[in-house]
């Protein structure tokens, strides 16, 4: 489908006309009367006379583009969707040290972080197979080690997750390793109460006109609360407050291990990663309504997920997604061609002397 981004400037169209009409009465000629062209008649007419009005048809068309190109024409893919109701849902992961403890993913060997970071984007654009995405929810991501932070808003605009988790790295310096649970819980917390306001400002729409059916947080450590400012008890008691579900996933087996600096530099050495804490996990998730899942490895990390994914469902009436593109600058090539075309003709096939 096509539109124009600035449909009142075809006004000018009506203009044209008006311009051609003035540059033709600037161009006119004297002439001479004859008493009678009746001779001259039966003649008739050469292919130049027939054709004599080209030019000035070529520059009447070239107007006319070029007052389409003003009006920006962009053609549209009709996959308009529409999202009336979904779910909103924050992923917080730890990124802390400790989550470069190596599991088998299909396959190959990766640190617990990359998973996870692979089965959050299945979770949301699907995979094929369990796992049938989240084309009409609301989903952001908060990350936290010894601080937190929003890495991804909440947004319908899932195309731009995967760039956002290309830049969650485990942390590299010891001053900011450490599990903030409770700092990144309240923080999701706070991003999840705004929902509807940060849904309007990156939509130019009223705030009603997304319906959130639920707000869930899904939370991913392998550790202990040990830094922060806000203690996980605190942080539930907010999310519970403002209607937020609570899904907590232990990720255990395997050694822990812990960043420690030296005289060479960082490194990661086993034995030393701190205990995963399943019983504040637990309290998280049954002081919010959710539920508490471990996961001992991959596999058993997409299970959760599918089961969580099998949990919060959300039926969406209809999907909307307009994807413009602008065509503007080939009605100017177009109108350009015509431009050149007239002075050609002018100067050589109708050229006329004075």
């Amino acid at each position: 489908m096509m539109r124009f981004e600035s449909p009142w400037v075809l006004v000018l169209v009506l203009l044209v006309p008006l311009v051609q009409w003035l540059g033709a009465r600037r161009r006119r000629r004297a002439v001479v009367r004859f008493s009678s062209i009746a001779a001259a008649l039966q003649a008739g007419q050469s292919w130049r006379q027939v054709l004599s009005a080209a030019p000035a048809g070529a520059r009447l068309l070239a107007l006319l583009l070029m007052v389409l190109a003003l009006a920006r024409p962009q053609l549209g893919r009709e996959q308009i969707r529409d999202v009336s109701k979904g779910i909103a849902i924050m992923m917080v992961v730890d990124r802390s040290g400790s989550m470069s403890q190596e599991l088998s993913f299909r396959g190959q060997m990766q640190n617990r972080l990359e998973v996870v970071k692979q089965v959050f984007k299945e979770f949301v654009a699907g995979n094929g197979r369990a796992l049938k995405g989240r084309p009409g929810d609301l989903v952001g991501m908060v990350a936290f080690a010894r601080y937190a932070d929003t890495v991804c808003p909440l947004t319908l605009g899932h195309g731009a997750l995967e760039h956002f988790l290309t830049n969650v790295h485990l942390v590299n310096r010891r001053s900011e390793d450490g599990t903030a649970i409770g700092d990144a819980v309240a923080l999701a917390a706070a991003r999840l109460k705004t929902a509807e306001e940060t849904l309007a400002r990156q939509t130019g729409e009223s705030a009603d006109a997304y319906a959130i059916k639920s707000k869930v947080m899904v939370l991913l450590t392998d550790g202990e609360n040990n830094c922060g400012e806000r203690t996980p008890e605190e942080a539930a008691a907010l999310a519970a407050g403002w209607g937020i579900r609570i899904y907590t996933i232990a990720v255990t087996g395997g050694e822990a291990q812990r960043l420690i600096g030296g005289l060479i530099g960082a490194v990661m050495l086993p034995g030393f990663g701190p205990r995963i804490d399943t019983s504040t996990l637990e309290m998280l998730a049954s002081t919010t309504g959710g539920q508490f899942f471990k996961a001992e490895n991959a596999r058993s990390l997409e299970e959760v997920y599918q089961q969580i994914d099998r949990l919060e469902r959300s039926e969406v009436e209809s999907l909307r997604f307009v994807d413009y593109r602008e065509v503007y600058p080939w009605f100017v090539v177009a109108a350009l061609g015509l431009v050149v075309l007239e002075v050609l003709l002018r100067s050589t096939l109708f050229r006329r002397l004075p």
